[in-house]
């Protein structure tokens, strides 16, 4: 199947806003194999697994903005990023007051 080809992230239409359970962050550090240190905007810095189907058709870079999913035990500690931003939606995100973080 491989990666889509993207001449331009503001093509891309689709968008994923946080549930009540989900938190947005920033990905601070690449850890190896799937994990990310992510500094959330709740405050907790959570070592975050990047979910398999994403993990074959996205890259998360540093300072990616990502949706996380904290896990129902470890809730402070570890996570699942299931989404990442580009920086259209990003903007639209802080134009909404949905994200708090710069």
């Amino acid at each position: 199947m491989g990666k889509k080809k993207v001449l331009s992230e503001k093509s891309l239409h689709t968008m994923v806003y946080p549930s009540k359970n989900d938190v947005l962050g920033i990905a601070q550090k690449m850890l190896g194999f799937d994990r990310v240190s992510v500094k959330c905007q709740d405050g907790f810095v959570r070592v975050c697994r990047i979910r398999g189907k994403m993990k074959r058709r996205t890259w998360i870079r540093e300072g990616d903005i990502v949706l996380v999913s904290p896990w129902d035990f470890q809730t402070e500690e570890r996570g699942e990023i299931f989404w990442r931003y580009t920086q259209g939606q990003v903007e639209e995100l802080k134009q909404k007051g949905i994200l708090k973080i710069d």
